[in-house]
């Protein structure tokens, strides 16, 4: 379960198109591409994923001569978009009268009573990071999970979701020999998500009552989810993986992302007491600051970790500490959301839509941002196509299968209705722009007074958007005449 508000350095339309590539790479941690041929079985991947990457050979982790080792060092194309780690959950989506109650032991007594009572599989749904995975596969990625359920029918119906979107799954599933696989502490999360008249949300499961992550038995990384790791070309991770994997596996993760060059994107969303928890969270915490390419947070979040009200100086601050970090997005719902670099600034507004369900939002918002960063998408042009993934998915009900489709994106971007607000940019930049370019999206031409103020007309932004979002059944044909 994720739950976020909905919702770039840009020049104006690059004039061979929107996939051209500037002078300076967005993305530099992406190496040197090259062409390679698909199995039919991967058909469901995109057009663009019959390109993988090249690893260098200096880059490969050395050998010691294991079987292990010599595969890992045979991978040598990513032909992966996208892998999340952990946070694979089934949401159990209810109406209740009323949202549990805040203290810890009566929304433990609340979340043990609906369990009495085994639901209706019409309320189930795919949730947690298989919300990223979902909307990614339907911009046309080719996507994995990677995370830990049970056997067990929860787990088998996760499983057969993500099989029916394309998506493939990497168990995390060798349990220690202090854990029986038949006991609780290896059965699939379940989350309930329960809304009340008002539709507002409440969220529980059983890793809110334990001090310790959930699956706290996984101790090492298995060759499998390295190997997965090794192949993608993005890593995505969030807080709420500290629920369930140790601080310290975690970590094994982030390390092994940034030797086999896996770009990694956090979003700690409500998690942020994990910088003020327990020194190995602390620790692991830190690291995902600091060792992140893309850090996404809501304007709140960027506020809580700095002091800083405003959000692109609160980004700024944030950019300067991570090591690693190329892209800071804050999240600012129906007003739109702004993509901070050392060298710009760009800000697009959200788009105008009849809100029905906010849960998933955040995680389409991030699948969208995936695709422009491994396509080296102008900036603006990608928090155009994620606010309106964002948007998008707000105008359903409920994650999972639930989130944006294809064609619900694209009538969005048609429509070419977002809520402008100059006085809030106004204010927003006025302190924190300094010597760097900006990039504001805009429904109409606004005056502009600065040589740094690059105005990119939303119009333009659609129409160079649009016809690189092809059906999924036109990248199958293509994909399939390259096998």
């Amino acid at each position: 379960m994720h739950h976020q508000a909905i919702t770039g350095k840009s020049t104006l339309v690059p004039p061979n198109g929107l996939f051209s590539h500037p002078t300076s790479a967005q993305n530099p941690r992406l190496p040197v591409i090259r062409s390679v041929s698909l199995n039919r079985s991967r058909a469901r991947c995109s057009v663009l994923n019959s390109r993988g990457i090249e690893i260098p050979a200096t880059k490969l982790r050395r050998s010691n001569g294991s079987g292990e080792d010599r595969r890992l060092r045979a991978v040598g194309v990513k032909d992966i978009d996208v892998a999340t780690l952990g946070n694979l959950c089934v949401d159990i989506v209810l109406n209740v009268p009323k949202l549990p109650p805040k203290p810890r032991d009566q929304r433990k007594a609340y979340m043990d009573e609906l369990s009495k009572t085994p639901p209706d599989k019409e309320y189930w749904e795919a949730g947690g990071n298989s919300n990223v995975a979902i909307a990614a596969a339907r911009l046309g990625l080719c996507c994995t999970t990677i995370g830990h359920v049970g056997n067990d029918v929860y787990g088998r119906f996760l499983s057969d979701v993500l099989h029916s979107e394309g998506i493939s799954m990497v168990g995390m599933n060798e349990p220690s020999d202090d854990v029986d696989s038949s006991s609780a502490a290896y059965e699939t999360l379940l989350c309930w998500v329960l809304v009340d008249p008002l539709q507002r949300h409440g969220f529980c499961s059983r890793a809110d009552f334990s001090e310790d992550p959930e699956y706290s038995w996984m101790t090492k990384l298995s060759a499998e989810v390295k190997m997965s790791i090794k192949r993608s070309k993005i890593l995505f991770c969030n807080g709420y993986d500290f629920d369930e994997l140790s601080p310290s596996l975690l970590e094994s993760a982030l390390d092994f992302a940034v030797e086999a060059e896996t770009s990694i994107f956090f979003d700690p969303g409500p998690r942020l007491t994990l910088v003020s928890g327990r020194p190995e969270e602390q620790r692991a915490a830190d690291k995902f600051f600091k060792m992140s390419d893309v850090l996404l947070l809501t304007s709140e979040e960027a506020g809580s970790l700095t002091g800083i009200e405003n959000p692109i100086m609160a980004g700024q601050e944030l950019l300067k500490k991570g090591a690693r970090l190329k892209w800071v997005i804050v999240k600012m719902g129906a007003k739109g959301s702004i993509l901070i670099t050392k060298s710009s600034i760009t800000c697009a507004p959200g788009f105008k839509v009849n809100v029905i369900d906010t849960v998933g939002c955040g995680d389409s918002f991030v699948a969208a941002v995936a695709f422009g960063f491994i396509h080296n998408v102008p900036l603006v042009y990608t928090l155009t196509l994620a606010n309106a993934v964002g948007g998008a998915t707000a105008m359903g009900c409920g994650a999972g299968r639930n989130v944006a489709t294809l064609e619900q994106v694209k009538e969005l971007m048609r429509r070419s209705d977002i809520n402008e607000d100059e006085k809030l940019w106004e204010e927003l930049l006025s302190d924190s722009v300094g010597t760097l370019e900006v990039n504001l999206l805009s429904r109409s031409l606004i005056d502009q007074n600065s040589q740094q103020l690059n105005v990119v007309p939303l119009q333009r932004a659609v129409s160079e958007i649009l016809p690189k979002l092809l059906p999924t059944q036109s990248k199958m044909a293509i994909v399939s005449s390259l096998s």
